[in-house]
């Protein structure tokens, strides 16, 4: 059974800086594309980015490019998103995602089979 579970959320300031890991367990690490989604309130899961299985290729949103950054610790079983340059509206429910299904868009949330349970990170002004 896969699990995934996040940490490192919490709360920050703007222009501040937060590490979140992913750990996973259950599946091997190092054949899954990783993605990471958030949820603010009220509104629908987006997508923040993601890293292949096949040459740790990395994608991003538009709204975080060049301030996160995801990156991937197969030894670990760990994902990693490394946020800087905070800013309040990055305030929201994060999650990280699973996916061993190498043929979808790293955009789509049906693309990920596996979820974990979400870490809040808050963004104050």
């Amino acid at each position: 059974q896969v699990q995934l579970v996040e940490s490192g959320g919490g709360l920050v300031q703007t222009g501040g800086s937060l590490t979140l890991s992913c750990a996973a367990s259950g599946r091997t690490f190092s054949n899954a594309d990783m993605g990471w989604f958030r949820q603010a309130p009220g509104k629908e899961r987006e997508f923040v980015g993601a890293i292949s299985w096949i040459g740790s290729r990395t994608y991003y949103a538009d709204s975080v490019k060049g301030r996160f950054t995801i990156s991937r610790d197969n030894a670990k079983n760990t994902e990693y998103l490394q946020m800087n340059s905070l800013k309040p509206e990055d305030t929201a429910v994060y999650y990280c995602a699973a996916s061993w299904d190498s043929g979808t868009d790293y955009r789509l949330r049906y693309k990920y089979d596996y979820w974990g349970q979400g870490t809040q990170v808050t963004v104050s002004s």
